[in-house]
């Protein structure tokens, strides 16, 4: 084990958009994006154990949304609220004092990031925190967005690469690319060194 990262007291838990639909089996499924709970749970467990604050976004549409093609958006329908593919993955860990915050809620507002139209940010600086660690799915979507905002915003920013997945190969490793120059460190889960 190389510990490379700390995870301090000002850190803070994002994870992004671990719902059934963006699962294998889910109406836009991101290939082997199932393979971020194992990891993300050994993390938020740590989180959890240090009382660290985590936020957990989550797709959250309405049944009419922009991004759905039959509004002319790139997508099927996916993450509509109120239903199953909108529900976090059965085996991810979410504890009662994590925050779960919804985006691109309104039917002619796109939102990839999880800070766009959210109290996120907001959050955040209420809870001090300056540094922040993400995962989740999809790496060159929303992971990408949200990534790219937070730096954008002022926090140092710690992508876990095991925890990520994107929908295809050549623009996920784009996205990770795209992150490190704007800022980024990637670290693998087994690098956080925990106070």
């Amino acid at each position: 084990m190389r510990m490379r990262v700390g995870v301090l007291r000002r850190s803070a838990l994002v994870v992004v958009d671990v719902q059934k639909d963006f699962m294998p089996g889910g109406s836009l499924p991101v290939p082997d994006g199932d393979k971020v709970v194992q990891p993300l749970n050994e993390v938020i467990r740590e989180f959890q154990a240090r009382r660290l604050p985590m936020f957990f976004t989550r797709d959250w549409h309405p049944p009419n949304h922009m991004s759905f093609r039959e509004r002319g958006g790139s997508w099927p329908p996916h993450c509509v609220q109120g239903t199953e593919g909108a529900e976090f993955h059965p085996d991810l860990l979410v504890p009662e004092e994590a925050i779960v915050i919804s985006k691109a809620t309104e039917p002619d507002k796109e939102a990839y990031s999880g800070f766009e139209g959210t109290e996120l940010e907001r959050l955040l600086r209420e809870k001090g925190v300056k540094r922040l660690f993400i995962g989740g799915v999809a790496t060159d979507y929303c992971v990408r967005a949200t990534v790219l905002d937070g730096l954008r915003l002022g926090f140092e920013v710690i992508v876990l690469e095991d925890a990520v997945k994107g929908v295809a190969k050549e623009t996920a490793e784009k996205a990770l690319r795209e992150m490190v120059l704007g800022g980024a460190i990637l670290a693998r889960t087994d690098e956080l060194l925990f106070e």
